[in-house]
């Protein structure tokens, strides 16, 4: 436990940063992470069976695809010591979405006979990558002036 601990205080101070100054971030331990893959379950194997919804059989899944697989994703940076501490910035969320939207929709479709592209799957990992961010950043935003 020392050892790990020794470990992650040298990746931070090699960061460049101070513990107290950076909000910390629970990736995989985030409401936005399990509520995501919460609404994923249920929609997958009990909602799409009763339900005759063209949104939640071609959707609504898409919109969890950054909430659920970029906390994921970023733990590994972090325990690599490739990323700083802190939530996800607009820059990494913008990354990953155009990454994976390009590997789902567009080389996926290429390579794998029964994967179609479908812009609409961007759309909803876009909005869903908006929904997502606007989270991770609620404690930076500065509050709503009255």
């Amino acid at each position: 436990m020392a050892g790990h601990l020794a470990d992650v205080l040298r990746r931070v101070c090699r960061r460049g940063h101070s513990l107290a100054a950076v909000s910390r971030f629970v990736f995989y331990r985030d409401p936005a992470f399990w509520l995501g893959c919460s609404a994923y379950s249920v929609n997958r194997w009990a909602l799409k069976a009763h339900l005759h919804s063209v949104f939640l059989r071609a959707h609504f899944n898409d919109l969890w695809l950054i909430p659920c697989a970029l906390p994921l994703v970023l733990w590994l940076h972090d325990q690599v010591g490739w990323r700083a501490a802190g939530p996800p910035r607009a820059g990494e969320v913008m990354a990953h979405l155009c990454g994976w939207s390009l590997l789902f929709e567009w080389v996926g479709p290429h390579y794998i006979p029964w994967a179609t592209g479908d812009f609409w799957d961007v759309a909803a990992y876009a909005v869903g990558a908006l929904g997502a961010w606007v989270w991770w950043q609620r404690r930076t935003m500065p509050a709503a002036r009255r």
